[in-house]
């Protein structure tokens, strides 16, 4: 029987044949296996016994499930619906928004694929931590007993937050562990107003390749024609240009036209900040804050080919209104209503 997190709003996680689903009944003896053969790096004094294994599936695995807030998310770490691997998010503290990321995999890919796995299951992990529960911080607590695991942490976009030294204590002598730790960027957001050193700024995010080919308009801009429009931009009463920056770095364009009725909406981001769902987020913080302002409509005029935009304003709670031509371009129009 599959069963389901009450807390997620989706159950299963995947990346072309990899994939994280709720914890499996089917898997505890494998996992209780892994476990015993890897007790060297965990927090874990004894073998574990079948009957051990089946009292904690039985009694603290069955209630995550239906729980609003369970301590801990665990999943079975699948290639091609085999159980390779497990963890999930222990330890959760919901208050602060924040877990620590828990995994294993078949111990004889520990030896020989490493780094491809940890890889894989950070990334499914993010999304869901990120994504989908919105946590601010997720991080590991690892014992200084695997040095190849750091540099996979790194490569992933954590960072040391902490060494605490002298921890465990293994064959008369003590081991140091290690906090590697990741923010959701989406937490850390943050928008100011446009303002003249943005100008070359705008420019090349203008100018990058895959906003112009979902721009309506496609041609390259030149500088003079940039300028232009810039200043005339930038002194009109009746456009608002947001930058969204994370920790001071800008990441994102968002600019409001608006018109006695309503106020279109248009979005771009900075190359390097694509693919960490930031899209969403963006959207709904600055429309929020511009119908605050405001109190107009926001209509989002998108081509039919960028299914991207589509899912990322439909998840910002912009509505399916129209199918029409908008500047020569087969569109869709989508309406965030006051």
């Amino acid at each position: 029987m599959n069963r389901s997190y009450k807390i997620l709003p989706r159950q299963s996680y995947q990346k072309g044949d990899y994939a994280i689903v709720p914890i499996r009944e089917e898997d505890k003896y494998l996992i209780m296996q892994w476990r015993n053969e890897q007790m060297y790096h965990l927090r874990q004094n004894s073998l574990l016994t079948r009957e051990q294994q089946e009292q904690y599936f039985d009694t603290v695995i069955s209630k995550l499930f239906d729980q609003k807030q369970p301590e801990q998310i665990l999943f079975s770490y699948l290639y091609q619906n085999q159980c390779i691997g497990y963890g999930g998010l222990v330890h959760i503290n919901w208050e602060e928004k924040k877990a620590e990321i828990s995994f294993i995999m078949a111990t004889e890919l520990e030896r020989t694929m490493f780094d491809k796995h940890w890889t894989i299951f950070l990334g499914l992990i993010e999304k869901m931590a990120f994504r989908d529960l919105k946590l601010h911080k997720i991080f590991t607590y690892a014992y200084d007993l695997r040095p190849h695991l750091y540099p996979v942490l790194e490569q992933n976009g954590f960072r040391l937050a902490q060494q605490l030294k002298n921890q465990l204590q293994l064959d008369n002598q003590f081991v140091d562990v290690y906090i590697h730790e990741k923010i959701n960027p989406a937490t850390l957001l943050q928008f100011r107003e446009v303002t003249a050193r943005d100008e070359k700024l705008l420019f090349d995010w203008a100018n990058e390749p895959l906003v112009r080919q979902q721009s309506f308009q496609s041609d390259l801009i030149d500088y003079q024609t940039h300028q232009r429009w810039f200043q005339r931009k930038i002194k009109d009463e009746k456009s608002l240009l947001l930058i969204a920056e994370i920790e001071k770095k800008p990441v994102s364009l968002v600019r409001f036209d608006m018109e006695e009725t309503h106020a279109v909406i248009g979005i771009s981001i900075d190359a390097l900040w694509r693919g960490r769902s930031l899209a969403v987020p963006i959207l709904k913080k600055a429309s929020h804050f511009f119908i605050e302002k405001y109190r107009l409509p926001i209509y989002a005029y998108i081509k039919q080919t960028n299914e991207a935009s589509i899912q990322a304003f439909k998840k910002a709670d912009y509505k399916f209104d129209a199918e029409l031509l908008f500047n020569g371009a087969k569109s869709f129009l989508y309406i965030l209503k006051v």
